[in-house]
């Protein structure tokens, strides 16, 4: 029962919030439509810039994230945004965030790496072929980006936390680092066998989810990590954070994120 549950609410994060509302975007904030061949369709993306983007030359390292629609404007998102540009605008942050919006009734084809039985999926090969052989040529061309892995993180939560964590592990070329708030592991156990089967990796990994999630979230967590762990060169690669309380929605993610972000700033800087 719970397991269809959090399924329920997962499946309802793919659609947009129908009620007008003004929007809470704010000016650092842009959008444009892409062609995605690869899905047989246009995605709407959105872009955050740094506040002292227009006044430097610098180049900036970019995070990739899911759910477009409820990372900045509350008028386009399920049930709250993520507040990701006050957020960022609040730290100074010197980060790009291109947002890629879902697929509405196409989410779960596009952020999951194999079919489920029940709920079918499995078309993230195609998703995440369009990110990097079309959407981040795009972005690296149109703005000053770092352009290597290490500067380079995709973000996301539930099937976006999934399909963040099989990104990081199949294109390591791209994604150098990974933010994974309630991850579907439970989808498929292939994203265990996939853990098992990976050689040893560089990229840094940002784990999250709450007490009060799924029934079975905090021990797929684990049990994920667990298998990781022989898989980094170096325990300081892996945060794992279990929020006491914590459920399965906006309001822990976005809670979240200013940590997880700086997390991912010390890595940077590390570099």
């Amino acid at each position: 029962m719970f397991k269809k549950i959090f399924f329920l609410i997962t499946f309802l994060l793919g659609f947009q919030n129908i009620e007008a509302q003004e929007s809470t975007a704010s000016k650092q904030v842009s959008s444009f439509i892409i062609e995605a061949p690869q899905l047989m369709t246009s995605k709407k993306i959105w872009i955050y810039l740094p506040q002292n983007y227009t006044e430097t030359k610098k180049k900036y390292p970019v995070i990739y994230m899911h759910d477009a629609q409820n990372l900045f404007d509350k008028s386009t998102s399920f049930s709250g945004e993520w507040n990701i540009d006050e957020t960022l605008d609040s730290l100074h942050a010197e980060t790009i965030v291109v947002g890629i919006e879902h697929g509405n009734d196409k989410r779960i084809e596009e952020l999951t790496p194999y079919k489920n039985e029940k709920h079918g999926g499995g078309n993230a090969d195609n998703y995440l072929d369009f990110t990097v052989s079309t959407l981040k040529p795009y972005i690296d061309k149109k703005y000053r980006t770092i352009k290597k892995p290490e500067s380079t993180t995709i973000a996301g939560s539930s099937l976006g936390g999934l399909v963040s964590y099989y990104a990081v592990l199949k294109h390591p070329d791209f994604f150098g680092n990974a933010i994974v708030f309630s991850p579907s592991f439970w989808f498929s156990n292939d994203i265990y066998s996939l853990t098992e089967k990976s050689p040893k990796t560089n990229a840094k990994m940002y784990f999250l989810c709450g007490d009060s999630e799924d029934d079975s979230m905090v021990y797929d967590l684990s049990k994920m990590t667990d298998l990781l762990k022989l898989k980094v060169n170096s325990p300081s690669q892996i945060e794992i954070q279990v929020i006491e309380g914590g459920q399965h929605n906006e309001k822990l993610w976005r809670e979240a994120f200013p940590k997880a972000y700086l997390w991912l700033l010390k890595q940077y800087k590390h570099e």
